[in-house]
């Protein structure tokens, strides 16, 4: 257990100070019951309330490479890593040091810095579509910003999405698909208009639509990786890039997820498809709060000041975020990425196992380096239709028993699995004893 004492006289070794209660030991109820009366649910994210998989979560203390330890100081093999923001490990030793070095130059100026530009750079350089890139604050802020300077560019309305992708928390993409083919969107949460939605059309993934000359942009995760890992059809993408070109809309690539997480291009590289709208976040900095998008030239200078579309953020490029995301891209090179891709295939392998040699029909798809779950047995996933017949109470009852094991599942049964350099062979190992403890739970919760 972690002690929580007065932050001002705290000097306990071992002490949280930013938990700190005033008095007595800290356990994970504890400290999200304080939660819950501060912050609406107790959380900053819904999904990290564990309302779809039940109890109550553990509260992060602290971490390293694979690891996280809760407020009780109990150990979780850590499969979240921050929903894939980070992939070299928690507290690398190069991330922190390059945030301390920026932190000591100061933590925001509202100025033009030289890493933003720098990094602003390095994407280019690794992503050939990307001729100009803007930094922003955050994935959801980079496909709001996307959408916007697509209706800019073209002078029409109707952007078009696909049933299952997710692209953050931005009111005109908050939009629940329909019956048939092709149907205009519905607001998929309370407090959206449904005036901000009649504009977004919901499509099938997997299925190429037919567009017309109302149609803006086609917004697409190029890898469904929020709903268990889907991978594109063969010719999908390149299918969207030509019906793109035929009514003269633009195609914009969510790679918030995919960016610098499958290699060194990201989706675009690996499908050979060249996107005119590009959205990244999660790796690019380093395990800091960062957005961005990128594109041609002509169409990235239609923002302001240079264009009539504005966008601009008090703490965009900010210089802490951009000195993380220097030092990871700079780590993540051509052998990284291979070492990843054989850790992820190793650890489908140990997870497909686990669940089988337990009793629990389990498929974990893999896609270049982004591991997904599917509880269910036949053939994976296309879309969303069939990514939901996932059985989510087993996925609840493995959940539940992974913690049991000191094995952390992100708590949604439609989350990819992120593996990064701190699951190395001894990690892996740990897992595959965890994970089948895990199973048996599962199946015996299960009746």
């Amino acid at each position: 257990m972690i002690a929580l004492c007065d932050e001002q006289r705290c000097t306990a070794a071992g002490c949280v100070p930013t938990l700190c209660t005033g008095a007595g030991l800290a356990s994970n109820v504890e400290v999200f019951d304080r939660s819950c009366r501060a912050i609406p649910g107790g959380v900053n994210s819904s999904i990290r309330a564990f309302k779809a998989v039940g109890g109550s979560p553990y509260v992060v203390a602290r971490a390293q490479g694979p690891y996280v330890w809760d407020v009780e100081g109990t150990r979780y093999i850590d499969l979240v890593q921050s929903y894939g923001a980070v992939i070299l490990g928690h507290a690398h030793p190069a991330i922190t040091a390059a945030v301390a070095a920026a932190a000591a130059d100061g933590t925001s100026f509202g100025a033009p810095t030289p890493r933003e530009m720098k990094l602003a750079e390095a994407i280019g350089e690794r992503v050939p579509s990307c001729e100009r890139v803007r930094l922003m604050n955050s994935g959801t802020e980079a496909t709001s910003t996307a959408v916007r300077l697509a209706r800019g560019v073209t002078g029409r309305d109707v952007i078009v999405t696909f049933n299952g992708n997710f692209h953050g928390a931005t009111d005109a993409l908050l939009a629940a698909g329909g019956s048939g083919v092709a149907t205009l969107g519905l607001p998929g949460t309370a407090g959206i208009p449904n005036a901000t939605v009649a504009n977004t059309m919901v499509v099938p993934y997997n299925v190429v639509p037919q567009l017309d000359e109302r149609v803006a942009a086609v917004i697409v995760e190029p890898v469904a990786a929020n709903m268990g890992v889907v991978a594109p059809a063969p010719g999908f993408l390149a299918g969207l890039r030509a019906e793109c070109d035929r009514v003269g809309a633009l195609l914009i690539f969510d790679e918030v997820i995919t960016g610098f997480r499958l290699g060194t291009g990201g989706a675009q590289a690996k499908y050979d498809i060249r996107a005119d709208i590009t959205c990244f976040g999660k790796v690019i900095g380093g395990g800091l709060p960062i957005g961005a998008i990128g594109g041609a030239a002509a169409v990235m200078e239609e923002l302001t000041p240079l264009g009539k579309v504005f966008q601009s953020g008090t703490l965009a490029g900010n210089p802490i975020a951009t000195a993380a995301g220097l030092a990871a891209l700079d780590l993540l090179t051509d052998d990284v990425y291979m070492e990843l891709l054989a850790r992820t295939r190793r650890l489908a392998g140990v997870l497909r196992d686990a669940c089988s040699s337990a009793g629990l029909v389990a498929q974990f798809p893999v896609v270049g380096t982004l591991l997904g779950m599917y509880l269910g047995d036949g053939d994976l996933p296309t879309n969303f239709d069939e990514a939901k017949t996932t059985d989510e109470a087993a996925f609840a009852a493995l959940f539940q028993g992974g913690l049991r094991e000191r094995l952390a599942f992100a708590p949604g049964a439609y989350e990819a699995i992120f593996v990064g350099l701190g699951h190395d062979d001894a990690v892996i190992d740990e897992i595959a004893v965890a994970a089948h403890a895990a199973a048996v739970h599962a199946v015996a919760a299960l009746g």
